[in-house]
């Protein structure tokens, strides 16, 4: 199939209209409906419904949407494998949860460029669903994740066990408020752990799905919330946050998620780095 088709269906998707996929695309209106038509020809079977409100898909578009998606990647990582920048030897690529970038996977793009300058990086930032998805389908390489659901064909190996640990704006002496508790979007374990843990506690007045920022406002305005231990200790030993007595500790262990047919040495290597990351940033 000509990946422009594939691209062209998924654009017509993105915007539910061919006007506004040939718009993007630089493309005028006939030639968007004559690759659709194509890809059509090649599944028998119609993948919108046209009408004047747009294009829907249709059962057939449905289910070509997934692997529309996946031939699109796959030709976009044999791309970059081909196209090597020179004395590199290959090219990885590598996604991770937003929370994970600092300062794991920054320690580990420095241990790469040290230790392994023969290897081309591709990274990117996604939701864990997302990156499953991708190592699951081979357009990603590595993944590190928070949460690591079993899937076929692909292996999660523990990275680093962490914990979870409430704390609070200094000086301890000053009250807080039920309000001056920020609720962090730790994923949906962490979530249902706290219900159970503290069935009384009134709905947050702010929630943040990313901690750095969380900490940031907490420090600005006071207040307490659940933090990475490691995140956070250097906050402790400054005197800035305090542990607050009592409180329960969750879990909260990061795994590295490659498929079974990845390549081992040069997963060796992904691997060695990542723990050496690791090590530093705990």
């Amino acid at each position: 199939m000509d990946i422009s088709v594939a691209r062209t269906f998924l654009e017509v998707v993105k915007t539910g209209s061919f006007v506004s996929a040939a718009a993007n695309l630089n493309l005028t209106q006939t030639a968007v409906s004559a690759r659709i038509r194509v890809l059509e020809d090649q599944l028998d079977r119609p993948v919108f419904i046209r009408n004047k409100a747009g294009a829907k898909l249709t059962p057939a578009g449905e289910q070509f949407l997934r692997f529309a998606t996946t031939l699109v990647q796959v030709w976009a990582r044999a791309q970059r494998a081909v196209a090597l920048p020179p004395g590199r030897e290959t090219v990885v690529t590598v996604g991770a949860e937003l929370s994970l970038w600092s300062p794991l996977l920054r320690h580990w793009l420095l241990w790469m460029r040290r230790e392994c300058p023969e290897i081309a990086v591709s990274t990117q930032i996604d939701a864990s669903e997302r990156l499953m998805e991708q190592v699951q389908d081979g357009s990603l390489d590595v993944a590190v994740l928070y949460a690591a659901p079993s899937r076929p064909g692909v292996i999660a190996e523990l990275l680093f066990e962490e914990k979870l640990v409430l704390v609070r704006t200094t000086p301890t002496s000053a009250p807080l408020a039920p309000e001056d508790h920020v609720q962090i979007d730790w994923g949906e374990e962490f979530a249902a752990s706290y219900q159970a843990a503290f069935p009384d506690q009134p709905k947050a007045v702010v929630s943040i799905g990313y901690g750095p920022l969380a900490l940031d406002y907490i420090l600005a305005t006071g207040g307490s919330g659940y933090f990475r231990k490691g995140f956070v200790r250097s906050y402790l030993e400054e005197g800035r946050l305090a542990l607050v007595p009592g409180s329960p500790e969750f879990s909260y262990s990061a795994y590295v998620v490659h498929s079974t047919k990845a390549d081992p040495g040069v997963m060796d290597r992904i691997r060695a780095g990542l723990r050496a990351a690791a090590a530093i940033a705990a």
